[in-house]
């Protein structure tokens, strides 16, 4: 079996916005937002995923977005790359989409709780190790909350650690399935055991792709690939520039320096061992590593690539 990576959004939509996707996402949230308990029992996905009727462009910047039984929204946003005015732009988003609920002459006891759920597959907040995140309005001084409408979440992928065989908790397998589904060959019996998380796989199953889908994949693949490609040239430019100008930092240690910093912002704090063999590197190895850094999704596959070179 080969698996597509969830963290696209062709593939985040299919599998968690589809027509069929309400176990799946009814799993993933009470996993996610309500920390393993059974909270949500039912929602009602808005405009959920159409296959044939797809778009390559993000025409919003959340992915899925469903009302739940609660009487909350939730909106979920995958991003792949850390742009300029992005912590912003999730910040904008959650305040438009909940005072967009009202229509003129409409009463503000209308509103409803919307929770803005962002997954991201690097490093946000480097200060803390916490790989999930939660913010809402609190009293500067006091453990008092003001008015529980609007909650910002964040989950960073890359300071998820577990193998497989760790996994415990179902918020564990569902983070291990968005980080490693492409590095699989078959269900592991792991998360076969959770349905929801089997269903999501048979859906990220290359096999069970139409052409069409395949072929608008692929096409965001490549535009995924070329945005990477974009950010690393413009690095190394940047540290051109600035050997040109005589800063003060030649090309190899410039490289060094923002690798490392990739990492760290990709993957959160690494262990020693692996700190050394990156300090072996050569800087010609380390410039090869700032291009394929955004490929490799784990710790884990940080180490293979280091081993092989």
């Amino acid at each position: 079996m080969t698996f597509i990576s969830p963290k696209t959004d062709f593939a985040f939509k299919k599998i968690f916005g589809s027509v069929h996707s309400q176990n799946i996402l009814i799993s993933f949230l009470n996993a996610i937002v309500y920390n393993n308990q059974n909270i949500i029992q039912s929602l009602k996905i808005i405009n959920p995923y159409n296959p044939g009727a797809t778009n390559t462009k993000k025409e919003t910047y959340f992915d899925v977005k469903a009302v739940l039984d609660n009487g909350s929204t939730v909106m979920i946003e995958m991003q792949i790359l850390n742009v300029e005015g992005f912590q912003k732009r999730v910040i904008y988003n959650l305040a438009k989409a909940y005072g967009n609920q009202l229509d003129v002459g409409e009463s503000y006891i209308e509103l409803t709780p919307f929770i803005a759920l962002t997954i991201t597959d690097f490093v946000l907040f480097e200060e803390i190790d916490k790989m999930i995140t939660k913010f809402r309005f609190k009293e500067e001084k006091e453990s008092i909350y003001y008015e529980d409408e609007l909650t910002l979440m964040f989950v960073e992928l890359p300071k998820f650690k577990k193998e497989l065989s760790a996994l415990e908790t179902l918020t564990d397998k569902w983070i291990y399935f968005l980080s490693s589904a492409p590095n699989l060959e078959v269900i592991p019996e792991s998360l076969e055991s959770v349905s929801e998380i089997e269903a999501a796989l048979n859906i990220a199953n290359r096999a069970n792709l139409s052409n069409k889908e395949l072929e608008e994949l692929e096409q965001e693949e490549k535009l995924i690939r070329d945005n990477k490609g974009q950010i690393s040239l413009a690095i190394k430019e940047g540290i051109e520039i600035g050997r040109e100008e005589g800063i003060g930092i030649g090309r190899e240690e410039g490289i060094g320096i923002l690798v490392k910093r990739q990492i760290i912002r990709k993957f959160g704090e690494i262990p020693p061992e692996v700190q050394t063999q990156i300090e072996q590197l050569s800087w010609e190895k380390l410039d090869i590593l700032g291009d394929e850094i955004f490929d490799l999704a784990t710790i884990a596959d940080l180490v293979n690539w280091l081993d092989n070179n």
